[in-house]
């Protein structure tokens, strides 16, 4: 929110400079983002007023003028602006005066020259070149009280600041100059100037009918008829300044009254046509296909959950929003309708963002807005509007139907000191929630708050010790050193940090990437197989509404998004959380109950298995490229791989991962359904896996070299073809006892179609395979009879368990 300090120090004037100002308030949590004069920094420039404007004798467009800027003699300058005329006061920079800087960043300097062989004394400037204002039309006019030779930075209140606050949502109460100025005047015990609001005389007796049909929609409203109005007035030009020191521009005096009230006193109202509106107002929830135009243009679809103010005929404002295009007031308008109410925070907020723009209207009141207001703020608009437009007011309708109860809440003293880290009495906490003013009760070390109408954000006993902290002042908190001593916490030496594996990843070609955790509820059921994921109560878009079980959606949708900018080859990985419903899982420091939070990794590899060179062939990257990564990946242990099926995964590409008995994730190839889904011209291949298991590590155990050679026997087996690689595997490791120290396949052979008799004694559903088996012993070189028992034991369980034959 931004607002002029002249304003701010109109309701409350501390004995502080600006810079002092806006560092109370920030200290106070009202964040000022920025403080910066009205207009940037120039000198030399007077109240100028022009006493005559002659024609220049060699050009059409230009003027020749003299200005009185108090010096005694006139001035003679030469101006082009189409404004110059006798009599106008405008801004007048002199001989010497330096004007803001153009766009080369340099000041501006004025001097004494001729144009068009008449000298010129100076320069009549408008307040696009004072940098005032965007707007351009010509000379910048003045009041006519407006003193010749007073500075124009005194004359105009140049030199007031502007703050720009940065509010957190729980104050809305600060949505208005008055709201700040409450705030200043409890921070800094200055006075507060009270508004006043004089009851306007009834001149006519035209009530506007309105039924309010939704109470849950609208706690109170409150309105009155005003007839007679001069909407061709001029706003005044203290309220358009005003106005435009808030960043509002002014429109017409209507509009600028009701502008000028929310910013002041924190209200969003509206005045319609009153001619425009057929039979009386209902305020009631909107129906299925309505439609409304908005004073902004667009037209929008109307159904059950927006608020609206509608006639006897059709819709005419959304309620708390945004007025209707069809009763906004215009320069032919002489009769208006003012309408001041409270609609509920729940009922107000969202609506806006649903139809993709958002007013300062909704800001306040989906925040929540004092609703014991509503009649004094009806009047003041009066006020405004008679003297600035006349006109003769009606009398004032007010209809209450439910407003918010506040409820009690309770401090307690010996709470609030612990929390806040530092002693205080109670006398303090009562003393700092006084000057907020709040009604206090107090207790026996408690204090009771009555929460006023207009702080919605005061519910549990923490807001009230925020109150306490922010008015004692968080620069009066001690710094105190920790009493706990503090200890690193070591990593055990079976495991390694996460950052290791982000190193071991990159190094094998892959780029991190960090995406959200939220994600579209579709991947959860293609790619993650999960039919019940954790639904969010508030996505930030209404796509990204679950919470991922899997990492394998974000990697598809990066990569696709890589591949829509023409990537050739694109390696992925991310270490990131999921989120699983989990009824066993019990509440604790690190957990929430129901709900499983595992940590995991992923990659994804698409494109060629190297960046293109002479050294290879050309090749895109397969399963068995993204299996050796993983078992880079996880060693020195040793994975094993089974065939599996997995959601998004090929159902004859795919293979999950083990550890011992525990199987930590997967790896294959994406399914084809969804390669097709996604319009990728060759299938990537992935692998996720869990964390935990990938950051295990044995510890290193010493073991001295053996004094004698190993020996190595190669055995060729024939096996039929369904016959696995971790089926002869396994069946030689269960059987080569304490000998067997490695066994490794080598070879396979699979014989050729040909005729029969040329199949090398294999059958067409055979296949030959040729492993190494290393055997030796620490204590003894071994025996030929021993090295015979350890390969005949081999062979045997390959024959038993495969049926395996010796080729």
């Amino acid at each position: 929110m931004q607002f002029p300090e002249s304003w701010l120090r109109a309701f409350c004037n501390p004995p502080l400079t600006s810079q002092q100002l806006a560092d109370t308030l920030t200290m106070a949590g009202l964040e000022v983002e920025e403080l910066r004069p009205f207009a940037p920094a120039f000198t030399g420039v007077v109240v100028g007023q022009i006493l005559s404007a002659e024609q220049h004798p060699n050009a059409d467009r230009l003027r020749v003028c003299q200005v009185d800027v108090g010096q005694g003699a006139p001035l003679n300058i030469v101006c082009g602006a189409p404004n110059a005329r006798a009599g106008i006061k405008v801004p007048c920079a002199t001989v010497g005066a330096l004007l803001p800087p153009g766009e080369d960043g340099k000041p501006f300097a004025i001097k004494l020259g001729k144009l068009r062989g008449v000298e010129s004394q100076g320069m009549l400037c408008s307040a696009k070149e004072l940098q005032i204002s965007e707007e351009s039309n010509g000379l910048l006019e003045l009041a006519d009280d407006a003193v010749a030779g007073r500075n124009i930075r005194e004359q105009l209140g140049l030199d007031d600041m502007l703050f720009t606050l940065k509010l957190t949502p729980n104050l809305a109460h600060c949505l208005s100059v008055y709201g700040i100025a409450r705030e200043v005047s409890a921070l800094t015990g200055t006075p507060l100037v009270q508004p006043e609001f004089p009851k306007a005389a009834v001149q006519v007796q035209d009530r506007l009918p309105v039924s309010v049909q939704a109470p849950d929609l609208c706690g109170r409203f409150s309105g009155r008829v005003v007839r007679g109005v001069n909407t061709q007035a001029q706003t005044p030009a203290w309220m358009v300044e005003r106005l435009a020191r808030c960043g509002q521009r002014s429109v017409s005096p209507l509009v600028d009254i009701s502008n000028y009230v929310m910013f002041e006193l924190g209200r969003p109202s509206h005045i319609f046509d009153l001619d425009k509106i057929h039979g009386g107002l209902q305020v009631r929830w909107g129906r299925e296909g309505e439609q409304l135009k908005l004073l902004n243009g667009n037209t929008v679809t109307l159904d059950s959950s927006v608020g609206v103010i509608a006639d006897d005929l059709q819709v005419e404002s959304l309620a708390g929003i945004m007025g209707g295009d069809a009763t906004a007031v215009s320069d032919d308008t002489k009769s208006i309708f003012i309408e001041a109410a409270f609609w509920w925070p729940k009922a107000i907020a969202g609506r806006s963002r649903r139809y993709n723009f958002s007013t300062d209207a909704g800001h306040r009141f989906e925040r929540g807005v004092d609703p014991s207001t509503t009649v004094e703020h009806v009047e003041r608009i009066t006020q405004l509007v008679l003297e600035i437009c006349g006109g003769q007011a009606g009398p004032l309708d007010d209809q209450v139907l439910a407003l918010p109860e506040g409820r009690p809440v309770t401090l307690r003293v010996a709470r609030t000191a612990k929390v806040i880290g530092m002693p205080v009495t109670q006398e303090q906490c009562v003393g700092a929630l006084r000057r907020l003013g709040l009604a206090v009760t107090e207790g026996e070390g408690t204090v009771t708050v009555a929460p006023p109408a207009f702080r919605f954000d005061l519910q549990i006993e923490e807001d009230l010790i925020e109150e306490v902290a922010r008015v004692i002042g968080y620069e009066q908190l001690p710094t105190n050193p920790p009493l706990a001593p503090i200890t690193a916490k070591l990593r055990v030496e079976s495991r390694r940090g996460p950052f290791a594996v982000r190193r071991q990843l990159a190094q094998l070609g892959y780029q991190e990437t960090i995406n959200f955790s939220f994600v579209e509820e579709r991947w959860e059921h293609e790619l993650a197989g999960n039919a019940d994921p954790i639904k969010l109560l508030n996505p930030i878009a209404s796509q990204m509404n679950v919470m991922r079980s899997s990492l394998l959606g974000s990697l598809i949708a990066v990569l696709k998004f890589n591949l829509d900018r023409k990537a050739q080859r694109v390696r992925l990985f991310e270490l990131g959380r999921v989120f699983r419903k989990d009824p066993s899982v019990q509440d604790s420091d690190t957990s929430v109950a129901g709900f499983d939070q595992p940590m995991r990794v992923a990659g994804l590899a698409y494109g060629g298995v190297d960046s293109l060179q002479w050294g290879c062939a050309e090749r895109n990257v397969d399963f068995f490229d993204i299996k050796g990564d993983v078992q880079a990946l996880l060693a020195p242990l040793q994975a094993s791989f089974k065939p599996a099926e997995h959601s998004a995964m090929h159902p004859g590409r795919c293979a999950s991962v083990w550890l011992g008995e525990r199987c930590i994730g997967h790896v294959g190839e994406l399914h084809p359904k969804w390669r097709q889904g996604y319009d990728l011209t060759q299938a990537p291949v992935m692998f996720e896996l869990a964390l935990d298991a990938v950051l295990q590590r044995e510890v290193p155990v010493f073991q001295s070299v053996s004094r004698h050679q190993p020996v190595e026997r190669d055995i060729a087996i024939v096996v039929k073809e369904a016959v696995t690689h971790a089926a002869v595997m396994d069946a030689i490791r269960d059987a080569g006892g304490e000998l067997l120290r490695d066994a490794v396949l080598f070879d396979v052979y699979r014989p050729k179609k040909m005729s029969e008799g040329q199949g090398g004694g294999l059958a067409s559903d055979e296949k030959s395979l040729a492993v190494r088996l290393t055997l030796s012993r620490e204590d003894a070189t071994l025996t030929e009879q021993e090295i015979e028992a350890a390969v005949k034991g081999a062979l045997v369980s390959l024959e038993q368990r495969v049926g395996a034959r010796l080729r």
